[in-house]
């Protein structure tokens, strides 16, 4: 809907809303220039009475951004100024638009009344200045955030060392909910690294943003502000993060590096400038250890789906089908873990163990449940309060969350042998003192406005000063109802009424027909002539103008006293901080373990076992996304089992080689597999009968076929291009799902790079694997490699059909069904038939003796391991014939000579064969 913005009626004098003549700028027009020369590359919403105005190119931008009309006022330079407005009590609105598009705004408000710039004089302008700066990564709004996932705000780093080695320091910090992480990482590891922690900005060096390494990776972020070198001044980085956080030293905060310490103190000052002097409590930085969570690049994330489908969208993804909380905090908790599955063995244990307490508590479970629902959004409540952007409704959520924080323990107590997750989170919610909450419940009123300018939100009894205020506000009301019925008996004119307005404030209207008695004696002595309108005519008394003063003063004086209330119980609301966001991440982590509990439940989920070992043995497997969508339908999903771990007598994992038709579930069979060790790290239950999982510490999954055209990659190269990184970076800890390789290209190219890369998997990187394939010959290398192990989804024919069984058994495929599918899928029986007569015809070449060819006649295909490549083979007898005949020289022979060498030729081929 296209919103036509008109212009409100200016709030300054008459100078600031004159027209501008030609060359000569307005005072007005000055001052906003002035302030957006201070903002550059900021959309500046200049305040203008009820409106934002942006002017200039900024209008341009916002007009095609937000669908408002472009309008023009004045001129500048002979030119016409564009202009578009957008209300105040409706910017949140247009802010988060412009926000999602990428833009940042700066807010400029008006800082005086307009009454006292005319003081001042005619042509002064009312005072304004920048109140904050809005950008992707600063928000704190409820209106403006997703409840259900993270803000993070990233700041990277870059330094080399002399050896030549490159390292980026890293800190991303949520001030909605004051989480704040370091870390560092090599610029091989940064797409990955942006892929989970998923910021919605980064800020980067003016030199970082320019560089030839990862500068193009940088530029294609959807918000991503490049900034001045002093930001990320290494020599001043302690220092700043000891202003921020008021503290002597950072060695408190536990080890830090200098870079990590140079990426976070950049993003503080980021903040400090955005949110203009107003500085949001953040929790101390946490360092994350390298190799602490499980490493999953940008094709695996997207191929597997994990937080959103290839379309974009949540549902569908992964964490959708997981997601069982009931409170936003425990959504947002969820998702990190899903994005960063840990390595750890014993914290993974110290989550199972949490699940499996409240998998064993049906009632407890369902309880907490019901009591979570209860628990509001406090972590980001306080982050409002803190900056100035909250209200009695934020009040409202801590009281109301210490108090669930006790129904909450009032259940947990009822579970024997709590295990320690449960016992820490216990303790968590003992913190925040019942003193506020006690406090809140007395102080506030039942129905709360949305903001404290509103008033009427202090519950009458609480404050005797504002009790007394507020009658005598009440009262006069009283009186001016009083008043009206008075005047309209003495006058005899029953349609006489009492009334306001902002311009006229308290009047007293009759009509047109009455208002000539009270201009005339001897009424005239009491009402006074205001204003003739075509319908009415307004008076007023000199009694109104008492009693309205009276209200006016009492309604002022009652909304000032509950603003301090308001401010004294913020004040108190800071001084818990620490406490309440204590207890708010133990809800998220408590609603995370009881949402996992249910869900284990609900679809019939094991407890895994994590260990240090290569094992990957799961029976009875399913893939969770697929199978809630078949119960959805009332069908049932066919589990399997796979088993990569060492075999007797090998040390490092299987590969699983997988053939069978098109739609017979392969890829669905290889994901499930890699969806099942990520929740198993995740601290979860899995869709199996049982699971065995040794850590994996990288996974890695190809699956699936997209081109890159922005990049001029079609989709064979970036199939290649994955490939390559998978081979190149695989350790014997990794899980490896390929699906298809080499299909992107003629067959026999295909077929050499697919055989090339399974003996590579299992020479040199040594890794648990599942490799999907049409290429039937492939099941050949089984008996030259030890850990390849062929399996085959299971298909029956018939009366000419196919029936897909989705089981995955030992053994190979000799077809792949296709036409049988292409037939399912629509193709005119024409093509049928003749995709039959052409298979029949290349069928009948016998193609049996390839791979056998390939294993016994051809080590070209063998890889280089990591150990010293071995000695070439010596030539063979075919090769050492080509070998003598190319050294022959007919030109220089005679003809005796060039029949003993035929004859010597001869006789070297009986002798072979």
């Amino acid at each position: 809907m296209t919103i036509h913005a008109v212009p409100a009626p200016p709030s300054d004098p008459a100078s600031e809303a004159a027209a501008e003549a030609p060359g000569r700028l307005t005072p007005m027009m000055e001052q906003y220039l002035e302030i957006k020369a201070a903002h550059p590359g900021l959309l500046l919403f200049y305040r203008m009475g009820d409106f934002y105005e942006l002017f200039f190119e900024d209008a341009e931008i916002a007009s095609q951004a937000l669908g408002i009309v472009l309008t023009k006022r004045g001129k500048h330079l002979g030119q016409d100024i564009p202009m578009c407005g957008v209300p105040v009590e409706r910017s949140d609105d247009y802010l988060h638009r412009l926000i999602a598009k990428g833009h940042r705004v700066a807010v400029c408000e008006q800082m005086e009344d307009p009454a006292a710039a005319r003081k001042r004089g005619n042509k002064s302008v009312v005072k304004r200045d920048v109140v904050r700066v809005v950008t992707p990564g600063t928000l704190t709004e409820e209106n403006l955030l997703d409840a259900r996932a993270n803000n993070y705000l990233l700041a990277i780093g870059r330094a080399r060392g002399s050896s030549g080695s490159d390292r980026l320091g890293l800190a991303w910090i949520d001030i909605s909910t004051a989480e704040f992480s370091i870390g560092e990482c090599a610029p091989a590891e940064l797409g990955a690294t942006l892929a989970r922690i998923n910021p919605n900005e980064v800020i980067v060096s003016d030199a970082l943003y320019g560089d030839a390494e990862i500068g193009d990776m940088l530029r294609s972020l959807p918000a991503v502000t490049p900034l001045t070198r002093d930001v990320f001044d290494g020599a001043t980085a302690e220092r700043r993060l000891c202003d921020y956080f008021a503290v002597a030293t950072v060695d408190g905060f536990g080890t830090m590096t200098r870079l990590e310490a140079t990426a976070a103190a950049a993003a503080l000052t980021y903040i400090d400038r955005t949110q203009v002097g107003k500085r949001p409590p953040l929790a101390p930085p946490a360092r994350e250890s390298s190799g602490a969570t499980l490493a999953i690049d940008p094709a695996t994330r997207a191929n597997l789906e994990l937080t959103r489908t290839l379309s974009g969208e949540r549902r569908g993804s992964l964490l959708d089908a997981l997601d069982c909380t009931v409170t936003a905090a425990g959504s947002r908790l969820l998702a990190q873990r899903l994005a960063a599955p840990l390595t750890d063995v014993g914290t993974i244990t110290r989550r199972l163990d949490a699940v499996s307490a409240f998998v064993a508590e049906a009632a407890l479970r369902e309880g907490l449940r019901a009591t979570l629902r209860a628990a509001p959004d406090m972590a980001r409540a306080l982050a409002r309060l803190a900056v100035g952007r909250g209200g009695p409704r934020d009040l409202a959520s801590l009281r109301d969350g210490v108090a669930a924080a006790d129904s909450a323990l009032a259940i947990l107590t009822g579970m024997p042998s709590p295990p320690t997750e449960i016992d820490e989170i216990m303790a968590a919610l003992h913190r925040p003192s019942r003193v506020l909450k006690d406090e809140f419940s007395r102080a506030l009123a039942d129905d709360l406005p949305l903001s404290r300018r509103d008033g009427g939100f202090v519950r009458e009894g609480y404050d005797a000063d504002l009790d007394e205020t507020r009658a005598l506000r009440d009262q006069s009301r009283q009186v001016v109802a009083a008043m009206q019925a008075r005047y309209a008996e003495e006058t005899t004119i029953k349609t006489l009424k009492i009334r306001h307005n902002n311009v006229l404030g308290y009047f007293v209207e009759v009509t047109a027909q009455h208002g000539e008695r009270l201009m005339a004696p001897p009424l005239n002595a009491l009402f006074i002539h205001r204003q003739t309108l075509a319908g009415q005519v307004r008076f007023t008394t000199a009694e109104l103008g008492e009693v309205e003063a009276r209200i006016a003063n009492a309604g002022e004086r009652a909304l000032g006293l509950e603003l301090e209330i308001f401010d004294r119980l913020t004040q108190q609301a800071a001084a818990a901080g620490d406490d309440l966001r204590t207890a708010a991440h133990a809800f998220a982590r408590l609603d995370v373990a009881n949402a996992l509990a249910k869900l284990a439940v609900d679809h019939d989920y094991a407890r895994p076992e994590v260990d240090d070992s290569l094992a990957f043995a799961i029976e009875g497997g399913r893939h969770p996304v697929v199978e809630q969508a078949l119960k959805r339908d009332g069908q049932s999903f066919i589990a399997n089992a796979s088993d990569l771990s060492p075999v007797p007598g090998q040390s490092k994992g299987q590969i699983w080689l997988i053939t069978g038709p098109n739609m017979a579930g392969k890829s669905t069979f290889l994901r499930q597999n890699a969806l099942i060790a990520l929740m198993a790290q995740m601290g979860g239950f899995v869709p199996a009968r049982r699971a065995r999982i040794g850590v994996v510490d990288r996974l890695f999954s190809r699956v699936g076929a997209a081109d890159d055209l922005a990049r001029g990659r079609s989709t064979f190269m970036v199939e290649m291009v994955e490939t390559a990184a998978i081979l190149n970076q695989a350790s014997e800890r990794a899980l490896v799902i390929l699906d298809e390789i080499g299909r992107g290209t003629a067959t026999f190219d295909g077929l050499s790079i697919a055989w090339a890369t399974i003996e590579h998997l299992h020479d040199a990187n040594g890794c648990r694997s599942l490799f999907a394939t049409h290429y039937h010959e492939l099941t050949a290398l089984s008996a030259r490699l030890p850990r390849l192990f062929n399996a085959t989804v299971r298909v029956k024919e018939w009366h000419g059909d196919v029936v897909f069984l989705h089981e995955v058994l030992p053994g190979s495929a000799d077809r792949s069904y296709g036409i049988q599918v292409a037939r399912l899928a629509g193709l005119p029986p024409a093509v049928i038939t003749r995709a039959k007569s052409v298979l029949a015809k290349l069928e009948a070449q016998d193609r049996s003796d390839t791979a056998r060819a390939l294993i016994d006649d051809l080590p070209l295909f063998a890889v280089p391991s990591r150990a010293p490549a071995a000695e070439p083979p010596p030539p063979g007898p075919g090769e050492q014939l080509l070998a003598e005949l190319d050294k022959l020289q007919p030109d220089e022979m005679s003809p005796r000579e060039a029949l003993d060498a035929l004859y010597a030729l001869k006789k070297a081929a009986a002798e072979e064969n």
